[in-house]
Parts: structure tokens; C-alpha cells; sequence
């Protein structure tokens, strides 16, 4: 057991208060799109919410719900195929350049967004002329967004394994550039990659400002527009929003502690080596 660590009494307070504190406004939402106006309760709301009855007027969240989806999509394959290659070149072949790839990364989220939309402004007017303005281009902006959580979950993967020692012995086997970084180097980072794109998913389907900014449709801005129309369907839209962000955050914890428990059974085989007894030799 951590010599550092709290006792029991102290984890199981700090438990409870941080519960409470996440768990009183989903319970308070939810007793909102279940209460009726003389104090009864029903379930029509979320009926209705799958009513195909409603669907004309649920269809600003139903649209930014699927432009949500897809953008996710679209920042999680940069994230895997721009960004993680690029920090494991760094790793390899320019480690003095670490702090200051770290700076970069990490500098968006010191950068409020309205500052990030008055700098993202000209260069997706461009986009727009030779890409159209469809609400996949904000992938691109979204792609520097998610850039702070990607990185420290990557690199804590890249730090926990001998990334030189693996490709090195995978080139002298023969294999290309390409299959160390897919067949050796990924499998071993692939806690780290599964945090890094259900982190991205979260913050794209939560992201408002760049998107009303810069009149694209998703579902935070559905959810606005819905809410000036019927409060309880956006209120039960944002119940199962943040939901899903906390499966995510429980499929994240589980990951890792999969991923910490498949590095430690190396070093236990390592340590219970079966020695002959004394006089016998093999």
C-alpha cells in the first residue's frame, strides 16, 4: 500500500463530496423532465423524445447530433494518424525537442476559444472556398482542441515502455518503418491511444463556442435551439450527453487499470524463477 496515501476514512469522504457534486444536478435535471406542473411524475417527455411525431422538431439535435458524431470520428483519425506518429518520431529521432513539442501541444488549452475562433476565422474562409463549409471541416479546428488530452495520455504510454529499445530490435528483424510503428509500437500503446480518442470524443460532442462561432451546426448548438422551444427535450438530450461522457470516463479508468495490470505480470514472471535444488543441474 502507498505510504502517501490518504486513509480509507479521508478516500471514502472525498468520494462522497465529488459524488454529491456530480450526482445532485443529473438527479435535480432528471426529476426536471419527470415532473409534472400539479407535482406528479410521468415519462411522456422521454416518450416523446422517440416519437417520430417529433421528429421535425427535434431535428436541429438530431442533425448536430450525427455532425457531432462524425466530427468525432474525423478528430480521432488525426489524432491516430497525424498526431501520435509525429510524438513517436519525436520520442525517436528528436527527444531535445520534447519540451518544446509540449509547449505547443499544450498551449491550446491556456487559449480561450474566442481567441482560437478570431485566429481559425481567415483560415476557414479559405477551407470554406476549396472545402465547402460542412460541419466536418471543424474537425480541423477540433484536431488543435483535443490536442492537450491527447498528448499527456500518449506520452504517459510512450513513457511507460522502452519505445527505442522496440523499434530498434523490430528494424534489425527486417521490418519496415511502418510495421514497427503499427504492428509493435501501437499494440503497446494502445491504452493510451483508446484514452486518447474516447477523451477527443467527449470534448467534440461538449464543444460549443468554435461551432456557434463559426456557424456550424452541432449538438451543443442544436441543444440551444431546441431549449428555446422545449426545455425538457433539451434537458433529457444533455441527461443522456453527459452519460455517455461517463461511460466513457468509466471505459478510460478500466482501460487503464487493464493496461496497468498487463505491464506488471512481465516483472512478476521475471521475479518467481524456478530454481533446480541444490546438487541437480539441468
Amino acid at each position: 500500500m502507498n505510504p502517501l496515501a490518504p486513509p480509507a476514512a479521508v478516500r471514502w469522504a472525498i468520494g462522497l463530496v465529488v459524488g454529491m457534486a456530480f450526482a445532485i444536478p443529473f438527479v435535480g435535471t432528471l426529476l426536471f423532465t419527470l415532473r409534472l406542473t400539479d407535482g406528479g411524475y410521468t415519462a411522456e417527455r422521454w416518450l416523446a423524445v422517440l416519437d417520430p411525431a417529433n421528429a421535425r422538431a427535434l431535428a436541429p439535435v438530431w442533425t448536430g447530433l450525427v455532425n457531432s458524431l462524425v466530427l468525432a470520428a474525423v478528430t480521432v483519425v488525426l489524432v491516430l494518424v497525424l498526431f501520435t506518429p509525429t510524438m513517436v518520431l519525436v520520442a525517436l529521432k528528436f527527444p531535445r525537442m520534447r519540451r518544446a513539442f509540449e509547449f505547443l501541444a499544450l498551449l491550446p488549452i491556456s487559449i480561450p476559444a474566442i481567441v482560437l475562433v478570431v485566429g481559425l476565422t481567415p483560415i476557414y474562409l479559405a477551407i470554406g472556398r476549396s472545402l465547402g463549409t460542412g460541419a466536418w471541416t471543424l474537425a480541423f479546428a477540433y484536431g488543435v482542441l483535443v490536442l492537450p488530452f491527447a498528448y499527456r495520455s500518449i506520452q504517459a504510454a510512450i513513457d511507460a515502455i522502452d519505445l527505442k529499445t522496440l523499434s530498434e530490435a523490430a528494424r534489425t528483424l527486417g521490418a519496415g518503418w511502418a510495421t514497427v510503428l503499427m504492428r509493435v509500437i501501437a499494440p503497446n500503446l494502445r491504452t493510451g491511444l483508446l484514452a486518447a480518442s474516447l477523451i477527443s470524443v467527449a470534448v467534440v460532442l461538449g464543444e460549443f463556442t468554435i461551432a456557434s462561432l463559426l456557424n456550424r451546426q452541432v449538438l451543443q448548438t442544436g441543444l440551444v435551439l431546441i431549449n428555446r422551444q422545449d426545455p425538457w427535450a433539451a434537458a433529457i438530450f444533455t441527461l443522456l450527453a453527459l452519460a455517455f461522457a461517463f461511460v466513457l470516463l468509466l471505459v478510460i479508468g478500466r482501460a487503464g487499470r487493464i493496461g496497468a495490470a498487463g505491464s506488471s505480470r512481465p516483472a512478476r514472471a521475471r521475479s518467481t524463477i524456478v530454481r533446480p535444488p541444490k546438487g541437480k543441474t539441468s
